[in-house]
């Protein structure tokens, strides 16, 4: 009985979402027959400028290096690089940490698709001044700046689902959490909850330490 309720009540939900739905369009396509061929115009020259706007500022971003996945060569470049752009995704790595190059695979995507980060990766090995500063213990770590500061990290996979066979949708996720890209899915629920509902199997992470490093890693290290 109570089922039967909750589906009633779901379903008068749903009927009333899609009648303010096709109310508001009925009401925009009114106003848009009222409109004279001046206020079409002008509602057309407003559209071409927005997208001539929003082509400029692309065009800016790709001047200042977004769009790719790029190593930087020294930690005097990381200090450019985030003082030219509003929101910055640089991975700290080591060559010998297999975890690094799953997160360069899932980076690489989301340089191209989210053109309004910069996505950067900086070696630890050249910038023990800059690890030492932001606290850099664990690799892989993404230290997420905006406006020139840090103000989030991605420590690991912890966050991720705990997981090596994180989907590119999760660390996107993670990012649109810290407000660091312009993410259009649910922030309330993370991509790996709906993949755990589905049945999916997850690798839990070992934590352990470098010998004979400062940083501690979530990878064995290559022979």
């Amino acid at each position: 009985m109570a089922a039967d309720m909750f589906s009633k009540v779901m379903e008068n939900q749903l009927l009333q979402t899609a009648k303010m739905m096709e109310e508001q369009l009925d009401a925009e396509m009114e106003k848009l027959d009222k409109m004279d061929d001046d206020e079409l115009e002008l509602l057309k020259e407003k559209r071409l400028l927005a997208l001539k706007k929003a082509q400029q500022q692309k065009q800016e971003w790709m001047s200042k290096g977004h769009g790719e996945y790029r190593e930087i060569p020294s930690e005097r470049d990381f200090f450019q690089e985030v003082k030219e752009s509003k929101n910055v995704v640089c991975h700290f790595y080591k060559d010998s940490t297999i975890r690094c190059k799953i997160v360069d695979k899932h980076l690489a995507l989301l340089a191209k698709k989210h053109i309004e980060t910069k996505f950067l990766k900086l070696n630890v090995e050249k910038a023990p001044f800059l690890c030492e500063r932001l606290r850099i213990k664990v690799i892989p770590t993404l230290a997420l700046v905006k406006d020139g500061k840090t103000k989030d990290y991605v420590v690991g996979f912890t966050d991720l689902g705990n997981t090596d066979e994180f989907t590119t949708e999760t660390l996107e996720w993670r990012l649109g959490c810290a407000h660091i890209i312009n993410y259009s899915g649910n922030l309330m629920e993370p991509p790996f909850q709906s993949q755990k509902k589905s049945g999916t199997q997850f690798t839990k992470l070992e934590k352990k330490t470098i010998r004979g490093q400062k940083y501690d890693s979530d990878s064995d290290d290559e022979d």
